[in-house]
């Protein structure tokens, strides 16, 4: 009965153990040298900052259904702008 108990005792810490190991390893690839935050995937709409969800691109809309959205991606801007009779044109300026 006591090894029974034992047994349970090891498995119970050694899960603990692989758990907290597995949440220290996951916080460590958000983190990048010192405090900077590892950026958001590319193929998310949004990027997080102070933990706050902030769309990655700003639209403007315009009253006549024309709109003009900048989207940057690190050092490089796109901008795509579509006018009210449907044309659609895409600018990207590396900086």
């Amino acid at each position: 009965m006591k090894t029974a108990t034992r047994w349970l005792m090891a498995g119970a810490l050694a899960a603990f153990a692989l758990g907290a190991a597995a949440a220290v390893a996951a916080q460590r690839e958000i983190r990048v040298e010192g405090s900077q935050v590892a950026q958001t995937p590319r193929a998310w709409a949004y990027e997080i900052r102070d933990g706050q969800r902030v769309p990655r691109a700003n639209r403007v809309t315009a009253a006549d259904g024309s709109w003009r959205e900048e989207l940057r991606q690190g050092t490089c801007t796109t901008v795509k702008e579509k006018t009210a009779n449907g044309d659609y044109s895409e600018t990207r300026k590396c900086d």
